[in-house]
This record gives structure tokens, C-alpha cells and sequence, in this order.
């Protein structure tokens, strides 16, 4: 049975200020939208594994037909024409997926997880635009957006890890009273 908390959701930017009421099953979509994106990330990043998908992980074929219109093409096709870097990419792409996704699944560091899902959309958007306008809200930007929420949400503050990690003692103090930073990056 769900429980009725008064809660407010309040923001002031820029001379605009928003405001409302959650709904009490709120907390359980947010724990539901950051274990789903947490999954698809983590099966995204396993894919990309030789072991699971019997080829490996190669981005290099990506980054150089980044079609021209795309802010990124140069950039991408210097990518893919430099071996050293390309390993890097081919390495670093499937990790940081697998990461973020058991970050996410965990409700460990969420706002940082997110913050590298959304940073990763937002490189696949731009890889992906073609200079047409019908085309600007793919699914790329949604997900990028999805991220962003899930963080500003403080996500794993609700049924997650930073709910205990944030509280670890620390010479007397809650980590995060401590290392208030660490804001950032828990929640």
C-alpha cells in the first residue's frame, strides 16, 4: 500500500519558478525508469563483448560514415583514422555501458552513471544527426534526457545504495556532510 507524503517539487531559475505535488507512487516509476535504462545500458555494454556477441567491439566503422552534416563528422572521422585512440574508444565504450548499468541497477553513484549515460546519447545523437530538423528529437536526445532526470531525481537516494553511502560514517560525520562533493556524483 502506498503511503501519501507531503512532498513538494520546487524550482526557482531565471526569474521562473515551477512547482507541484509528486504523486505518491512517484518514487516507484523513478526506481522502475532508473533499473530500465540501468538494464538496457548494461545489455548494450555486454553486447558489445566477443564473448557474448561473438564479434568484438569496433566503433572505428561508426565514426568514419558519420554522415557530413553532422556537427561531429570531422572530429569522428579523426577518431576512426587513429589506431591508438580507436583501442581506447573500442575498450572504453563497453565498459563505461556495463558501469553505468550496474550503477544504475544498483542505485550506486547514480548522478555520476547518469551523467555518463547522458554524455554518451548526446555523443550517439550527434554522431547520428543529418542535418534534418524532423529528425532532431531521435531517441538518442530522449535517453540523454532520461539521464539527466534520473540524476536531477537523485534516483538512488530511492531504494538504492547512496541512500547507505551517503550515511557512512566518516570521523563522526555522514559522508556527505563531510565531503559535501560528493553530492554530485551520489544520489
Amino acid at each position: 500500500m502506498s503511503t501519501t507524503t507531503q512532498n513538494r517539487l520546487e524550482s526557482r531559475l531565471g526569474g521562473v519558478t515551477l512547482e507541484g505535488e509528486p504523486h505518491s507512487l512517484t518514487a516507484w516509476f523513478v526506481v522502475t525508469l532508473r533499473m530500465v535504462m540501468g538494464g538496457m545500458m548494461l545489455f548494450a555494454g555486454l553486447g558489445k563483448y566477443a564473448f557474448i556477441s561473438g564479434d568484438g567491439f569496433n566503433a572505428a566503422g561508426y565514426l568514419a560514415n558519420v554522415d557530413a552534416a553532422s556537427p561531429v563528422a570531422g572530429i569522428y572521422a579523426a577518431m576512426a583514422a587513429n589506431p591508438a585512440l580507436m583501442e581506447v574508444v573500442n575498450v572504453t565504450v563497453p565498459l563505461t555501458q556495463v558501469l553505468i548499468g550496474i550503477a544504475l541497477i544498483a542505485g550506486a553513484f547514480v548522478r555520476l552513471a547518469a551523467l555518463g549515460g547522458a554524455m554518451q546519447m548526446t555523443m550517439f545523437y550527434l554522431g547520428g544527426w543529418e542535418g534534418e530538423w524532423l529528425a532532431l528529437f531521435d531517441s538518442t536526445l530522449i535517453y540523454a534526457v532520461v539521464f539527466l532526470a534520473i540524476g536531477a531525481f537523485a534516483a538512488g537516494r530511492i531504494l538504492g545504495a547512496d541512500r547507505y553511502i551517503e550515511r557512512i560514517d566518516v570521523g563522526g560525520q555522514a559522508l556527505v556532510e563531510r565531503y559535501p562533493k560528493l553530492r554530485y556524483l551520489l544520489g
